[in-house]
């Protein structure tokens, strides 16, 4: 199965972003609600096919572009980075792309 074909089949399911401050560490629920493959040539050295996951959170306030760790009951926790890319009534949305 291939990275695009798991995260597809994993849609509307909650990852938790882990944030640590000085003082506390707090989790944060972001939700999958895209996952879509990218166009690419295949060629020597392509570790897996190219593609884009988008996560919504929905909280007045947006989380700056970085690598946050990330943990979900069924991949475990691992390193993403993620890109605040619209805003709307819901929350806003995230773009975490891999090629």
């Amino acid at each position: 199965m291939t990275f695009h074909v798991y995260f597809s089949t994993n849609l509307s399911s909650s990852r938790f972003i882990r944030r640590e401050e000085p003082g506390f560490i707090y989790r944060s629920p972001f939700v999958l609600v895209e996952a879509t493959p990218i166009p690419y040539q295949p060629g020597p050295g392509l570790m897996r096919e190219p593609f884009s996951l988008l996560f919504r959170h929905e909280a007045a306030v947006v989380f700056p572009q970085r690598i946050y760790r990330m943990d979900h009951k069924g991949m475990g926790e691992f390193g993403i980075f993620l890109v605040p890319i619209a805003r709307d009534r819901d929350g806003f949305i995230y773009q975490a792309i891999f090629n």
